[in-house]
């Protein structure tokens, strides 16, 4: 048998092989939309809701599926749970009018398809709720010893 015709049966085989295993890989790293949220605030702790964030210092937005809008900062991530969240896809594409620079509180979002932007319905925003890292609770020093107290050599 030539070469050639052994690594294209190996190859072949090799494909077959990823194909066959990357359903059930899929199918195993499936997340509901809540634990998909709670992953990406991890360690992370709400603080009191907020009626407008500033555009300007939004890094990326995330939709979760029949869920909430995701807006990062950075350092502040805020989840956005509108009332009828239903038409919240994360294969959208979310369209936003803003009057200024903030979003707020009862702003539309409308979403559209990603192949074709067909509009698909949208959402009225509600409260934006701020996720921040806690801050670390203060280490105590480390005692020095008291030279009255300690024994001479």
């Amino acid at each position: 048998m030539p070469v050639r015709s052994i690594l294209r049966a190996t190859m072949l085989a090799a494909s077959a092989a990823v194909m066959a295993y990357t359903p059930a890989l899929q199918a195993r790293e499936r997340l509901t939309p809540e634990q998909e949220l709670a992953k990406i605030l991890k360690d992370r702790v709400p603080g009191k809701p907020e009626d407008c964030i500033q555009l300007i210092n939004v890094n990326s937005t995330t939709i979760i599926d029949k869920t909430a809008i995701v807006y990062d900062t950075g350092r502040v991530i805020y989840v956005n749970r509108p009332a009828y969240p239903q038409s919240l896809d994360n294969d959208d594409v979310m369209v936003t009018k803003t009057w200024g620079s903030q979003l707020c509180r009862l702003d539309i979002v409308q979403l559209h398809a990603r192949s074709g932007m067909w509009w698909r319905g949208s959402v009225g925003l509600e409260s934006f709720v701020p996720y921040t890292k806690p801050k670390p609770a203060p280490t105590p020093a480390a005692a020095s010893p008291n030279p009255a107290t300690t024994p001479a050599p």
